[in-house]
């Protein structure tokens, strides 16, 4: 009985292998943590990137001495450092949409002449047709391109490549199965705004004026 005692204590105090179990236990989470954490702070590089690249395409284009197509070319070969061998031309989507006055950003075409119902547009309402569609349009306004002086443009550029680190995806998604978010998607999509007002290197071009919607 003694005996068995004893051999019982030992057992009970013996920790081998203790660490290599807790280590075992460990070793998965702590490895998601640091790839988390190298994926997440490329990922805050890439949006650096793009806002700063962004700012500058917007202030040179402000001058009216470039042209959209040298702006995009601009854009896309500044973010090839980050695009990982991607196509600039698919991986980087740029829009550009101007606007006579701030207060037109990313809303409908201006009224100018409101018949009654007054408030809202109808066929008897005179309305800018910025973007030259013949049309009143209620929402995104906006004429594609950087204008013309004066004028107001919204940028947006878009990156899209595959994760720095892939194996945090598969690991997220084989510990975490709900976590099918955008958070934890194949790719890494990155984008950037910026509003700025052309400088007033000419006379800002007439607003196209329609009394009839077609």
């Amino acid at each position: 009985m003694i005996r068995k005692l004893t051999l019982s204590r030992r057992v009970a105090k013996d920790e081998k292998g203790v660490a290599l179990l807790e280590f075992a236990l460990c070793f998965p989470v702590v490895l998601i943590l640091i790839l988390g954490m190298l994926e997440l702070g490329y990922q805050a590089y890439m949006q650096s990137m793009a806002n700063g690249v962004v700012q500058r395409a917007a202030r040179a284009a402000t001058v009216g001495t470039v042209t959209p197509a040298q702006i995009d070319e601009f854009v896309r070969d500044q973010m090839v450092p980050i695009l990982q061998g991607q196509d600039k031309d698919t991986a980087v989507v740029i829009n550009k949409l101007n606007y006579r006055n701030f207060s037109n950003v990313g809303g409908g075409e201006k009224i100018t002449g409101d018949t009654a119902p007054v408030g809202s547009y109808n066929s008897t309402d005179c309305y800018e047709d910025r973007n030259g569609n013949s049309r009143f349009d209620a929402t995104g306004g906006g004429a594609s391109g950087v204008g013309s002086a004066d004028d107001i443009v919204y940028y947006e550029v878009v990156v899209t490549v595959p994760r720095l680190i892939p194996v945090v995806t598969y690991l997220i998604r084989s510990f975490y199965p709900n976590a099918t978010s955008a958070t934890w998607a194949d790719n890494t999509v990155v984008s950037a705004k910026t509003i700025v007002r052309n400088q007033p290197y000419s006379d800002q071009t007439a607003a196209l004026i329609r009394c009839t919607s077609i």
